[in-house]
């Protein structure tokens, strides 16, 4: 079996427009963002804020950034900035993402962009209204085997597609003081990790126009584990499964009725994937170099772009396609229902007893206790040199 993939559509890393860079919330992954920007492409950060001015100033030591601003209002007044990079907690993206539009600014949205639809919206509203790029850092639509992946269904190779099967996990272990566990800081597996599994499905099969999900809930009322199964509008099926309890490889499938697209690395980050046709496939390689989250330097060269074409949001990922994921993150939350704790389930989650009405009915979860990780905590970064397993 022969085939010729088409080329990666992608903005150029160097020589291709540029913008100066300001980053709120030096946090992990505003390292990673700022890091692979510096080593792999011509953008530039050129300021961060943070309240605290420590904070800031360590950071841009550690970067070599000139600007050190010691509150958000400051960092989004420089006049040496063109967009603004938000970094900061789930919970605090409408606030500061508004504050940087107000100020002129275009801005890069950490997924989720915001926590429900009716924020999202608000965002996109907001930057409609001032003529400012908005775009929800979903990365993982920029980089290169994405886009052949696009091509590829959008060519109609697929022929109609039928079934896509995608899981998400990276470990936690439980801990009270940990965001992840919080529901007032935006805690769960599927504001962190669903969400890259529910925008995958919408974007191999459109958006939901049936779904139902199920799962397992903390204590505390933050989602553990879930699995959502949604039908598109053309029939197509999709099973998104998400956690924080146990690490899954993300090999992500959209299967049609011609060929199969199979990942062979985890999907959310530079990867590679295999084109079924029956028993014979054929193979499509990432030859970037760019490993793990070095891979979020795609995003910031095809936001640059796009604002140098003239746009006010991205041709990959709209305001629209934000808000419509929202909604789906909205609904899966809501199906799983109120946590109510069951002090005595075990720390496998095991379905027999915490799930016991999930495989008949998909209905509604019961609530279980934070549940220990059996691979260790999933916060930690290693840094952008190499594969990285932890929450993007």
């Amino acid at each position: 079996m022969t085939m010729v993939f088409p080329e990666p559509d992608v903005a150029p890393l160097r020589g291709g427009p540029t913008l100066r860079w300001g980053v709120i919330g030096p946090g992990t992954i505003a390292n990673d963002f700022t890091a692979t920007l510096h080593a792999a492409s011509d953008q530039r950060v050129v300021a961060v804020g943070s309240r605290s001015p420590e904070r800031a100033a360590a950071f841009a030591r550690r970067h070599g950034i000139p600007g050190v601003h010691g509150s958000y209002e400051a960092l989004v007044a420089d006049p040496a900035v063109d967009v603004v990079y938000v970094a900061s907690p789930h919970p605090q993206h409408l606030g500061h993402a508004l504050l940087a539009i107000a100020a002129g600014k275009h801005v890069l949205v950490e997924k989720p962009m915001t926590t429900s639809e009716a924020d999202t919206r608000t965002l996109a509203d907001a930057a409609r209204r001032a003529g400012v790029f908005a775009m929800e850092a979903m990365w993982t639509r920029y980089l290169p085997g994405t886009t052949v992946v696009a091509r590829l269904l959008a060519d109609g190779v697929l022929g109609d597609v039928h079934l896509v099967s995608v899981d998400v996990g990276w470990p936690h272990e439980p801990d009270p003081a940990d965001r992840m566990f919080d529901p007032a800081a935006g805690g769960g597996a599927l504001l962190d990790a669903g969400v890259y599994g529910h925008w995958f499905a919408r974007f191999a099969t459109g958006a939901p126009v049936t779904r139902r999900t199920t799962g397992a809930v903390s204590g505390r009322g933050v989602d553990l584990q879930s699995v959502t199964v949604s039908t598109a509008a053309g029939g197509a099926q999709t099973v998104v499964t998400t956690t924080m309890t146990a690490w899954t490889p993300g090999l992500a499938v959209i299967a049609g009725s011609t060929a199969t697209v199979r990942y062979t690395d985890h999907f959310v980050f530079p990867a590679s994937f295999a084109l079924h046709h029956g028993a014979e496939a054929v193979h499509w390689a990432d030859t970037s170099g760019l490993r793990g989250r070095e891979g979020l330097v795609w995003q910031a060269a095809a936001l640059a772009r796009s604002v140098a074409e003239g746009r006010t949001e991205s041709p990959l990922h709209s305001l629209d396609d934000s808000i419509g994921l929202a909604a789906t993150l909205d609904a899966a939350r809501a199906s799983l229902g109120p946590a109510r704790a069951m002090p005595d389930a075990p720390a496998s989650l095991d379905p027999a007893r915490a799930m016991p009405d999930a495989p008949a009915s998909l209905g509604p979860a019961r609530a279980m206790p934070d549940a220990p990780a059996s691979l260790g905590p999933g916060t930690a970064a290693p840094g952008v040199s190499g594969r990285d397993t932890s929450t993007p």
